[in-house]
């Protein structure tokens, strides 16, 4: 079975997010699929199976499942496209956190997300430890935290303690500021340690909460945004009732085969 490295949220080599995205014919075991997201070591590997008019889609970070993940859907569906498996304009996935779908716009692929707001909370001492720098606002969600600070420089240069981040009871942390650029609205980084992921490059699902948040903050349903990692990407934000678009493009930088099938494998 083939295997793809993606970047997402670029159009760009080597920027953006790397996702693995492995297209398998049949079910496979979950111990399986963790083997091959660790043996990849990307922050996930997405595993697409076809299933009715669209296909079943899960996704591995090194260390364990996720619920919700923006890159790898983005970066799987430029592969059904790109390889001609899918011939529609839509595809939808089945997922964990229900119906996702994604529509070619030209280069730009848009998926269809859930909104997941946050709520301001009072922090956990190793939240604001691990910070080191003062905080505008904090906020958390199903899946996440959210921490506001003052701007974009000082976000930029942030260095968060991650060993007592790993100690928080969250998914992650996300760290966001208002731009300084004018063609940008807002900024941000994230963080997820407890994962096995320090620092996501370019995270699609964390846009679910700052699209949420930084409509309300700016008045604004339609926003653009960047992520401030070393890679960094861009990321176009559409604000429905309940529901968020998210844009972004998408570019593949390795095409392989899995030699080891499950069968083989000492699980």
């Amino acid at each position: 079975m083939n295997i793809y490295i993606v970047d997402a949220f670029t159009d760009k080599a080597y920027k953006g997010n790397p996702a693995a995205v492995c297209i398998i014919g049949e079910q496979r075991s979950d111990k399986w699929m963790q083997n091959v997201a660790n043996e990849m070591n990307l922050s996930e590997t997405a595993f697409l199976l076809k299933e009715g008019d669209g296909f079943s889609l899960r996704w591995f970070t090194p260390e364990t499942e996720v619920d919700l993940c923006g890159h790898a859907t983005l970066a799987s569906a430029h592969i059904l496209w790109e390889e001609g498996v899918a011939k529609e304009k839509e595809i939808k996935f089945n997922t964990q956190s229900g119906l996702l779908t994604a529509i070619k716009d030209g280069d730009w692929i848009q998926l269809n997300f859930p909104l997941e707001k946050e709520e301001e909370v009072d922090p956990p001492e190793d939240l604001i430890k691990g910070l080191g720098i003062a905080f505008k606002y904090i906020g958390k969600n199903r899946l996440e935290y959210l921490v506001e600070v003052e701007d974009g420089e000082e976000l930029r240069k942030l260095e968060p303690d991650l060993n007592l981040w790993k100690r928080v009871e969250s998914r992650g942390v996300i760290v966001t500021s208002k731009s300084n650029n004018p063609e940008i609205d807002f900024v941000s980084r994230c963080f997820y340690p407890s994962l096995g992921v320090d620092e996501d490059p370019v995270t699609g699902s964390a846009h679910c909460c700052l699209g949420s948040y930084w409509q309300k903050n700016l008045n604004k349903d339609k926003l653009t945004a960047k992520q401030l990692s070393k890679r960094e990407g861009l990321l176009k934000l559409d604000i429905l009732k309940e529901r968020i678009l998210i844009s972004g493009k998408a570019i593949t930088t390795l095409k392989g085969e899995l030699l080891v099938e499950e069968i083989r494998v000492n699980l």
